[in-house]
């Protein structure tokens, strides 16, 4: 007998686990894998009973499963594109956060997408055998070939197999992060596709006689003996929705936009500070950035790294794609000038907005760095997420990996302005982790740092914890050997906090907080026997997003409760 290979064993109970152990994913399943059996039970049932259908009827199981998941299909293809409704959502998040995940709408999308994708699979299936049956016993005087390609059912059903294709296969993980661009543009073929949806059924296939019965005028057949679903009445009011959606975020993309400053982090990082002043966002949103001179039709999302009390919106763009390379080099600063603004930057004096460092953490550009104006921009946002909740936790676990750093230079900034005011609510201890690859990343973000960690009143508020996961050259060795034994400050990041090498334990990180939190060592003047609630908030890659969400889950107990969250975009 073949064994089974652990790994394979272990992924399988992780999967188990998360799916039917957990009550508020299971009720989710149950809910949403439960109307689905239910509605494809109706179409088999209505299809199956209905004596005007008797003539077609005769094709069995076939025209049954066809009509079940039919009527699935219209299902699913009206929630495809309610998380997608950003606006909305913006709106409801704080209102309805407490009942609905709001902040997973894009997991929610691809779970709707996938059962689209099963569904289309099985539709399209049972047509095919129903289209040769139909050849074959002639309950329609017409050929499976005719059905296939000459009406609308068959034209658009095949049109919307290929849109599906087409965007399933440019929306795998691998493929959205090296080329964003045919994700975006491959993704707006939805437009066709939704168009297709709604005049699938256009046809006339399902009808009580043997011929179609065509008029002169529209919808050019007659609909006295066409008995579709029609579910285009009901699905195409999210569709209209997300329409109107779009225009709005259009014209309010429009309205007067600024690129006042472009700076250069030693890491290679752009920093644009924009100036648009009906722009309202709180700490921890993000937004949607377009350049008309790099590409005319995409918009990327980044985290707004500023605060709202900051004079400007900043967002940080690190240079690893097309897009974000033709950006550097129309701003004056591509890969090729990078390097040597990083030795300078590294080598010179701080300067910048109030926040006086040890070093230089960046290089500021002018124009005539740039031999041509500014181009023009367009921000569309801002939009929810998770972080923006930190102030309601009173331990707040804030987790940057590499650039995943940035929702964090916002809400530590905005922690620092409400620090000076006194009003941070029921916050009262702040975990910073911030997972790095290499030293110079540390480099745009130390400044920040350096200023929050100085002005603290009480120590015991914010900690700071940076962990290096690169092998350290051996010159960088001997530097924190000879300058680190009774200094003040860390050689690398220049902050009192100590840079600690390797991998975090998040796990013995996880179950030391919660055992100082239990015997009343964690938060001063606390009862132990309280519950205390800490959020913990993650930018970063999914792998590492797993490993910390499991350990919040192994060490959540009556008087601790851990919540994790992750940003999405």
């Amino acid at each position: 007998m073949k064994v089974v290979p652990w790994g394979v064993l272990t992924v399988m109970k992780s999967w188990f686990r998360k799916e039917f152990l957990s009550p508020r994913r299971l009720f989710f399943n149950v809910v949403f894998y439960g109307t689905q059996l239910a509605l494809f039970a109706a179409g088999w049932y209505l299809q199956e009973t209905n004596q005007r259908l008797a003539a077609l009827n005769q094709l069995t199981y076939s025209v049954w499963i066809s009509r079940g998941a039919g009527l699935t299909l219209a299902f699913d293809a009206g929630l495809l594109l309610v998380p997608m409704l950003r606006n909305v959502i913006r709106i409801i998040r704080p209102k309805l956060k407490w009942l609905l995940p709001v902040d997973e709408n894009i997991w929610f999308h691809r779970q709707v997408a996938y059962s689209t994708a099963f569904w289309a699979v099985v539709h399209a299936t049972a047509h095919y055998v129903n289209f040769f049956n139909v050849e074959r016993t002639q309950v329609r005087l017409e050929s499976a070939l005719d059905i296939h390609y000459t009406q609308a059912g068959g034209i658009t059903g095949h049109f919307m197999l290929f849109i599906m294709l087409l965007m399933y296969t440019t929306s795998h993980h691998k493929i959205r992060h090296q080329c964003f661009e045919a994700f975006w543009y491959t993704h707006h073929l939805a437009f066709f596709f939704f168009l297709a949806l709604y005049s699938h059924a256009t046809g006339c296939f399902v009808r009580d006689s043997v011929k179609p019965g065509f008029i002169e005028s529209f919808p050019f057949y007659s609909t006295r003996h066409c008995l579709g679903y029609e579910s285009w009445r009901f699905t195409i009011w999210p569709g209209l929705a997300y329409f109107f959606e779009r225009i709005y975020r259009e014209y309010r993309a429009r309205r007067e936009t600024a690129l006042s400053k472009v700076l250069v982090h030693p890491s290679g990082a752009m920093e644009l500070r924009i100036i648009k002043p009906d722009f309202k966002y709180t700490a921890g949103q993000w937004l949607f950035l377009q350049v008309p001179e790099v590409s005319r039709w995409q918009w990327h999302p980044f985290t707004i790294t500023s605060a709202p009390e900051d004079p400007y919106i900043s967002v940080h763009i690190r240079q690893v794609g097309d897009w974000t390379h033709a950006l550097g080099e129309r701003l004056g600063c591509g890969p090729a000038v990078v390097a040597a603004m990083t030795k300078e930057a590294m080598a010179g004096v701080e300067k910048g907005d109030g926040f006086k460092g040890i070093r230089s953490d960046f290089v500021e550009l002018d124009a005539d760095c740039v031999n041509r104006p500014s181009p023009r921009i367009r921000i569309d946002g801002p939009y929810g997420a998770p972080a923006e909740d930190v102030f309601d936790n009173e331990v707040a676990i804030l987790i940057g990996a590499g650039i995943g750093v940035t929702p964090f230079a916002s809400i530590l900034r905005h922690i620092w302005y409400r620090q000076q005011r006194g009003s941070v609510g029921p916050l009262r201890k702040v975990e910073f982790f911030w997972v790095c690859r290499d030293t110079p990343s540390f480099g745009w973000f130390q400044s920040l740092l350096h200023e929050i960690e100085v002005s603290q009143s009480d120590p015991n508020f914010l900690r700071i914890n940076i962990y290096l996961t690169q092998k350290v050259a051996e010159d960088m060795f001997w530097n924190i050997v000879v300058n680190d034994p009774g200094a003040e400050y860390d050689p690398l990041t220049l902050l009192h906090t100590r840079t600690t090498f390797g991998r975090p334990d998040w796990k013995c990180i996880y179950r030391r907080i919660q055992e100082a939190i239990e015997i009343g060592q964690y938060l001063p003047g606390r009862e132990a026997q309280l519950r205390t609630r800490v959020g913990t908030y993650f930018c970063g890659p999914s792998g590492l997003a797993a490993t910390i969400k499991e350990a919040t889950r192994q060490h959540t107990s009556q008087s601790v409760v851990f919540s994790f969250s992750k940003e999405h975009f």
